[in-house]
């Protein structure tokens, strides 16, 4: 903390919900004790895990602290985490397809591009206190539990429950008003590694609860972006146009925003877990369009209700 407080000191900006200077950068022990737990797993079961990943995640949190301690140009950053997410593609054999149909390449460069806007939106969403631990701890467990029900590896499933514990450890420092915040040397690799997760459940057939996991972030961080390129604003500048960034400016209170993120997240991952259970194609779509609709109701009711907000 120390140290954090001298050399990386998150400054209100035009982004933050923050007002008084806070250190960054806890994202260090996060990813650390993660790391740690699943080398040490690998050691003492002899279970298999990817160099490749672990490997990517230190280097993009490598990258995610420099940026922290001083600001990176947007180019360096992207180009850093293109490496990232491609190295983790390249460990997939070319045989392993989430749709069959096309050339390889194209879904790889689809997947790349996903996988490098995913990066940055678990770090564009991080922006109030406990909002990353909101979202990620309901992912973890649900990843946990679908591996409990061998829907992705064990390997997967420790990662998962190691990112999910390091979270839990971290959210008392990160309580309102926080004391620490993650930081780019968390909130990257974090992005990095729930994406490695998905990617795994939908490689594995489960496309349907690989999209509902992370639904709500997708939604508010797409659609947020698609509206500031439509009014022109710049989308890599700091900005606090987010939905649920906006339900704080229309009288929510920061439990109100966290408490119902949270809820929605375990509704997302019940319905992700469902989805696993159906073989019906019209059934997942079904369930899909469920997790859409409590997605949107929950946008609605961050962007237009006012009178009840606390």
């Amino acid at each position: 903390m120390p140290l954090l407080q001298r050399y990386a000191l998150a400054r209100p900006n035009a982004r933050s919900s923050h007002k008084l200077p806070t250190p960054q950068g806890a994202g260090i022990a996060v990813i650390a004790a993660t790391l740690v737990t699943v080398v040490l797993f690998a050691v003492v079961t002899k279970a298999e895990v990817s160099i490749c990943v672990l490997a990517a995640t230190f280097f993009i949190a490598v990258v995610g602290a420099a940026d922290d301690v001083r600001s990176l140009p947007v180019l360096t950053r992207l180009l850093a985490q293109a490496i990232a997410v491609g190295a983790i593609l390249a460990m997939w054999p070319g045989d392993i397809r989430i749709f069959p149909l096309g050339p390889l390449w194209i879904e790889r460069g689809v997947l790349l591009l996903a996988g490098v806007w995913f990066v940055n939106l678990v770090n564009f969403m991080d922006g109030m206190d406990w909002m990353t631990v909101a979202e990620a701890v309901p992912v973890a467990g649900a990843i946990v539990t679908l591996g409990y029900l061998s829907d992705v590896p064990p390997i997967t499933t420790i990662i998962a429950g190691a990112l999910g514990g390091a979270l839990l450890g971290f959210a008392p420092f990160n309580r309102p008003i926080a004391k620490v915040f993650l930081g780019d040397v968390g909130s990257l690799p974090i992005g990095l590694l729930l994406g490695w997760c998905l990617l795994e459940l939908a490689y594995r057939g489960q496309l349907t609860a690989a999209l509902l996991l992370p639904l709500y972030y997708l939604s508010d961080g797409t659609i947020t972006m698609l509206r500031r390129l439509v009014t022109g604003e710049k989308v890599w500048a700091a900005h606090r146009s987010h939905f649920y960034q906006r339900a704080t400016n229309k009288g929510f209170s920061v439990l109100d925003v966290i408490g119902t993120v949270f809820g929605l997240n375990l509704v997302l991952a019940l319905l992700a877990i469902a989805s696993t259970w159906v073989t019906s194609p019209a059934a997942r779509v079904i369930v899909l369009i469920a997790g859409v609709a409590v997605v949107g109701l929950t946008l609605f009711r961050f962007s237009r209700l006012r009178c009840t907000a606390r």
